[in-house]
C-alpha cells in the first residue's frame, strides 16, 4: 500500500502527539513533535527534555500516529531520521517554531541555546509505504519514571455531599 502523503501531514498537523519504534526498545515511545514543511521534528535529549533512547542514531524508525478524534492508530509508517545540526540554516528555521510549541519548558529564556548544547533535534520524513505497526499499541505501558505525586488530595472539610457522592 502506498503512503498517502495527505492523510499523514493532516493526522501530524493535529496531533500533537505521535509513537516512534526505536531500535532496541519493546514498545513505542510517545513523543511530542511539530509538523513542519512535509515533516516531524523531535526534540530528545537533555534535562526535562523527552527521552526518546536511539532516535539521535537512528537512520529510520517506524511512525505511528493517532486518530485525534479517538485516540487510536491511524497509520504507520517509515520516516527517515536525520539529525538537524546546531547552527545549519534548517536548525535557524525549525527552532523557533519547536520552541513556541514547546508549552511546558522549564523556561523558555536561552531554551534553543539549550538544546544546542545538550539536545538533538531529529527531522522524521516520510520515507515510502505505510507499515503494519506493532499490535501492541493499544496496549503501551508508561515508560518507568521518577516522577511522582506531590503528596494527598486536598479534603474538602465541612462540605455537603452530594447524592451522587453517597
Amino acid at each position: 500500500m502506498g503512503l498517502n502523503r495527505a492523510l499523514v501531514e493532516e493526522a501530524a498537523k493535529k496531533s500533537g502527539l505521535l509513537w516512534l519504534e526505536l531500535p532496541g526498545l519493546l514498545q513505542p515511545r510517545a513523543a511530542w513533535h511539530v509538523w513542519h514543511d512535509g515533516s516531524a521534528y523531535v526534540l530528545t535529549g537533555g534535562e526535562g527534555e523527552q527521552p526518546l533512547p536511539g532516535l539521535p542514531e537512528a537512520e529510520q524508525v517506524t511512525v505511528i500516529l493517532r486518530s485525534k478524534d479517538k485516540g487510536g492508530r491511524l497509520l504507520a509508517f517509515v520516516a527517515d531520521a536525520e539529525r538537524v545540526e546546531p547552527g545549519s540554516e534548517l536548525w535557524d528555521e525549525v527552532t523557533p517554531v519547536l520552541a513556541k510549541e514547546r508549552l511546558n519548558a522549564r523556561t523558555h529564556e536561552g531554551q534553543v541555546e539549550t538544546w544546542a548544547e545538550e539536545s538533538w533535534i531529529v527531522r522524521l520524513t516520510p520515507a515510502g509505504e505505510t507499515v503494519e505497526a506493532s499490535e501492541d499499541y493499544a496496549t503501551v505501558r508508561p515508560v518507568p519514571t521518577p516522577a511522582t505525586t506531590a503528596g494527598a488530595p486536598p479534603r474538602l472539610y465541612g462540605g455537603k455531599r452530594r447524592q451522587v457522592d453517597r
